[in-house]
């Protein structure tokens, strides 16, 4: 039986590499998106918003009316967020985290149900590698996707007895359209944080750029399915950006601070 796999923020990026290379492995792929369109594309596409629960739960029925289960939930949609804490907007703060962290736990909510009378199912959740450290600028991103890393850290020991497995991918920088669709708290000429603000926006933007090819991502997770015991933590992303990783837990904090701060030109 081929496996059902429900893959959300399909549209473009690592959601959509991901759901045309599983479809081409002979899973049954249905990808979401905010507004689906007919597409030149192989894999079933249905709406879902983060945002708006109806849609959510629509989705999901909406596949197991259609295949009677879902196997493996990809939880890829998210939104980026920019700024200084001092000039982003809170209601925005509240935005990034409605779509990346509570949305995210709604889909999960919205499945388990069903996970639970399969006795069976596999939970994805891509975070970000920015997720593991405080980045200037970057703070409420960072901030949301480390929220998600640790709650899902906690409904894999509260799921595990039901057959349920979740588990974590941090992807580094690859070349989406993220930096195009985040929320940019603008330049504002009177900010105290005009000049080094603008370097960090230039220089985030580059390494999207020049980010890595998301099919990395869509082969990672194609491994991960097919790994009967997989691990809670994964991180996909350059050599610099997973030995940033390694040296925050090895080096004195000050120490890691300063070397983030002489990174990103502050």
């Amino acid at each position: 039986m081929n496996k059902v796999v429900l893959i959300t923020g399909a549209s473009s990026g690592i959601g959509k590499a991901t759901a045309e290379f599983l479809y081409q492995k002979g899973y049954k792929v249905y990808g979401t998106c905010r507004t689906p369109e007919k597409k030149n594309q192989s894999f079933t596409s249905i709406a879902l918003d983060l945002n708006k629960i109806e849609t959510i739960e629509k989705a999901i029925e909406t596949v197991i009316d259609r295949e009677g289960r879902i196997d493996v939930l990809i939880n890829n949609a998210g939104t980026g967020i920019t700024g200084s804490i001092e000039d982003t907007p809170t209601i925005e703060m509240r935005k990034a985290f409605d779509t990346n962290f509570f949305g995210t736990i709604d889909v999960i909510k919205s499945v388990l149900p069903q996970m639970r009378k399969q006795r069976s199912g596999l939970i994805i959740n891509l975070t970000s590698i920015a997720g593991y450290m405080g980045l200037p600028f970057r703070g409420v991103y960072s901030s949301s996707k480390s929220a998600l890393e640790r709650v899902t850290e906690s409904i894999r020991m509260e799921v595990k007895k039901f057959g349920i497995t979740i588990t974590n991918i941090a992807p580094g920088d690859f070349v989406t359209n993220i930096a195009a669709n985040r929320y940019h708290t603008p330049v504002f000429d009177d900010s105290p944080y005009k000049e080094v603000y603008q370097k960090n926006l230039d220089l985030m933007n580059a390494h999207v750029n020049s980010g890595g090819d998301p099919i990395q991502i869509a082969e990672k997770i194609y491994k991960i399915i097919n790994n009967k015991n997989p691990k809670i933590h994964y991180k996909v992303g350059s050599f610099i950006e997973e030995l940033s990783i390694v040296l925050k837990q090895v080096l004195p904090n000050k120490i890691y601070e300063k070397m983030i701060m002489k990174y990103y030109k502050m």
